[in-house]
């Protein structure tokens, strides 16, 4: 498996020679510009994870790749004239050699008074190679036999004490740092100590932030 964080919650991930995009939004600069994709994921409708102005143009540099969205979110693609494949909690859906599975269904409460979206955590797996968990936004739903964990450091629905109660119950093997747009670079540094710090001693922190592709 193959990783490049391209910036806040997006990742591409390169497993089971599929080409996977999960999250292109607002704070993820340059994403259409990537090519060669078999699928774009979406975890749930805020612009921060799926940036519906640049969308159309990624799509169109990638004719044959699967737009596949959590339901709510696809009702709002629709609407905007990009129609995209639902994927609800327990749900599979594979590219190639890989599988997506789809586990919770709600994103993380802000305020008490507020109403809950959708939102849909992703395993991204293929036989050999890792398993690989997006949780979008959310940290209710832990699935078992997760290596390689996305973790969201920062968002207004958490904060470091709930980034790291989410890291420990995880355990995986991996941490990868991503939601980090609102994040000063200082700010990130404190996170990304806090995580390292009181994390599983069992888990390595591998900041991808500007360091390319890298295999996991």
């Amino acid at each position: 498996m193959r990783l490049t964080h391209l910036g806040h919650a997006c990742l591409l991930v390169e497993v089971g020679g599929a080409r996977i995009l999960v999250d292109p939004g607002v704070f993820t600069p340059d994403f259409e510009t990537v090519t060669g994709l078999d699928a774009v994921l979406l975890t749930h409708q805020h612009a921060d994870h799926v940036d519906a102005h640049r969308l159309p143009a990624l799509l169109a540099a990638n004719e044959t790749a699967a737009l596949v969205a959590e339901p709510d979110t696809v009702q709002q693609l629709d609407a905007a004239g990009l129609p995209a494949e639902s994927l609800r909690p327990g749900d599979e859906r594979r590219f190639g050699a890989a599988r997506v599975r789809a586990v919770g269904g709600r994103h993380a409460r802000l305020l008490e008074d507020t109403p809950v979206i959708g939102n849909v955590g992703l395993l991204v797996s293929a036989d050999g190679e890792p398993t690989l968990f997006h949780p979008g936004d959310s940290y209710e739903v832990i699935p078992s036999g997760v290596e390689v964990l996305a973790l969201p450091l920062a968002a207004p629905w958490t904060g470091g004490r709930g980034t790291v109660e989410f890291l420990r119950a995880a355990v995986p093997q991996l941490a990868v740092p991503i939601h980090d747009g609102l994040l000063t670079p200082p700010g990130r540094e404190i996170y990304l100590g806090m995580v390292e710090t009181f994390g599983p001693d069992s888990t390595r922190v591998l900041d991808l932030a500007g360091a390319g592709s890298i295999e996991v």
